[in-house]
């Protein structure tokens, strides 16, 4: 879904700035999807080269860079010109197709977490919003299924109609992008309300909505030496309390393996978001912006937490010393349905004593809850 939403939004930047078919025709629709996941397909290449630890350092970085854009958008027009003929189009309206482009690309992916690290090479944090989430990808089908019906108005007379459509499908994205601002104002107040009424302090934090769902936020704060979870509805009223999972950090955990380049690397790709537990064959480390999988029924009145983005970290080990661990898969339909009663208020449906799991070699650890 994200290169689709990255293709989208290429081909209907291209749609308006070669006038709505008079130009390029359909050949603009096709040009700007292609430039519109260009970064990504940059990542995906260099990936095959990199060790897993390397593919994090890289992610966002160097492709999706203010300086490459600035290279791109000066070496690439020469080039463009020549196949864009038929279009009479010149280098500076190249120059300015490619840079506007691939600034939309870096744009969208500043709007979910790792995030753009555009400053690239300078080692400065990656820019993100954390609006979006997994899955909100399907934001886009609309303006898909709008740049599509496009491709059948081809006359001269259909041009009205064209820009109809997509205007349609811009505004359908639109509202929905629209919709996750107000959506993440209203968590974001509740989670900060709560905070305030406990008389909690702590160092950051962040909200992010759920995979599928931006009506439930998943809330972050960073206390130091552990980071509390929580989940709010934005139909919650700011006087509804909040549940909070604390997870420890284990700072000596990390220690063990604080100067191997691989665990700067996650540190950096984390933002410190990190949690770490030791175990007999090295470290075991999750990065808790990622999400999580709920598991319910191991033990009675108990719910196993595992996180999606975790590694096991091994200096000593053969091979590449980061390895990624993926969860065993689920039976989304239940985890679904939990999701959407606790959208809806009802806390018991998501709620139990909280259980982290996942850890190799380690039986699952009782979490703290401040209720």
């Amino acid at each position: 879904m994200d290169w689709i939403t990255h293709a989208a939004v290429g081909a209907a930047v291209a749609e308006i700035m070669f006038g709505f078919g008079r130009r390029m025709g359909n050949r603009a629709l096709g040009w700007g999807a292609l430039l519109g996941i260009a970064p990504d397909l940059l990542d995906e290449l260099a990936a095959v080269f990199l060790s897993t630890s390397g593919k994090l350092a890289h992610l966002g970085a160097a492709s999706h860079s203010l300086l490459l854009l600035a290279i791109l958008t000066l070496a690439l027009p020469r080039s463009l010109v020549q196949l864009w003929l038929p279009g009479k189009v010149t280098r500076y309206q190249a120059g300015g197709f490619v840079g506007l482009l691939w600034a939309t690309h870096l744009l969208v992916d500043c709007l979910s977490a790792p995030g753009v690290q555009v400053l690239w090479p300078h080692p400065a944090a990656r820019t993100t919003i954390d609006l979006l989430g997994r899955g909100d990808g399907w934001m886009a089908v609309p303006l898909v299924v709008a740049l599509l019906s496009l491709m059948r108005l081809r006359s001269k007379k259909e041009q009205a109609k064209r820009r109809r459509r997509w205007c349609w499908g811009v505004g359908v994205s639109g509202s929905y992008l629209a919709l996750a601002v107000v959506a993440k104002w209203a968590a974001s107040a509740g989670f900060a309300a709560d905070l305030a009424r406990r008389g909690t302090v702590y160092d950051r934090r962040m909200e992010t909505p759920t995979p599928w769902n931006p009506l439930l936020w998943r809330g972050l704060v960073d206390r130091g030496d552990e980071i509390w979870v929580a989940y709010r509805s934005v139909f919650e009223w700011h006087s509804s309390p909040v549940r909070w999972t604390a997870y420890p950090r284990d700072r000596d955990a990390f220690a063990t393996v604080a100067d191997c380049t691989e665990a700067k690397r996650v540190a950096a790709f984390t933002a410190d978001w990190w949690i770490a537990r030791s175990n007999k064959s090295g470290v075991w480390l999750a990065d808790l912006r990622g999400g999580e999988y709920r598991r319910w029924g191991e033990r009675k009145g108990m719910v196993d937490i595992r996180f999606k983005r975790a590694w096991q970290l091994e200096p000593q080990g053969p091979g590449d010393p980061l390895r990624p661990l993926n969860p065993e898969p689920q039976t989304p339909w239940p985890l679904t349905r939990r999701q959407l009663l606790r959208t809806l208020g009802q806390r018991d449906a998501w709620e139990a004593i909280p259980r982290l799991a996942g850890v190799p070699g380690a039986l699952p650890e009782l979490l703290q809850v401040a209720e």
